[in-house]
């Protein structure tokens, strides 16, 4: 019991974590969209390095919260079918879900990660910023899906999380 509450503990800090980090990311977008519309309009004097930090901050800040910090609950479902059957048939859809989409994740995994390697040359025009740490976080989401399918079907196999949450 010791070792699941560890474990319980530890996995919230990773959340925390995980969201500070994805915190700041955001507000480190917002300031850098701020001073694009503040040099652009207020000052006439448009900043080139901001559209760009605004769109590779875009882009991890989406990728970052679709991999570590949106929990599955709060993922948009069509659950009419989930919840007009019963647990067998909800486990059996978890484990056949959960398998195309970590499968096919996982076999996506490495073409993903020798792309984002072979980007590693290419550089962004502005801030001359490797392309490689633009498109790092597709391996994160790619490696995160893996992982969620893993531990989804793990928890379907031992029934845990197939009750409906709508109550007809």
């Amino acid at each position: 019991m010791e070792r699941a509450k560890v474990l319980g503990v530890t996995a919230q800090w990773l959340q925390r974590g995980a969201n500070a980090i994805g915190g700041a990311l955001f507000l480190t977008l917002f300031a850098v969209f701020v001073i694009q519309i503040t040099a652009r309009f207020g000052l006439n004097q448009p900043l080139p390095w901001t559209d760009e930090a605004a769109v590779v901050l875009y882009l991890w800040v989406i990728i970052w919260a679709a991999a570590v910090v949106v929990p599955e609950r709060e993922h948009v479902v069509f659950d009419l079918v989930w919840n007009s059957v019963g647990q067998r048939a909800r486990q059996a859809m978890v484990i056949a879900g959960n398998l195309m989409v970590g499968g096919l994740a996982a076999v996506g995994l490495p073409a993903t990660w020798d792309y984002v390697h072979f980007m590693q040359r290419e550089s962004t025009p502005v801030l001359e910023l490797s392309f490689m740490w633009v498109f790092l976080p597709l391996v994160l989401l790619m490696l995160a899906l893996v992982l969620r399918s893993a531990w989804a079907i793990w928890q379907a196999v031992r029934g845990v999380g197939l009750h409906s949450e709508l109550r007809l």
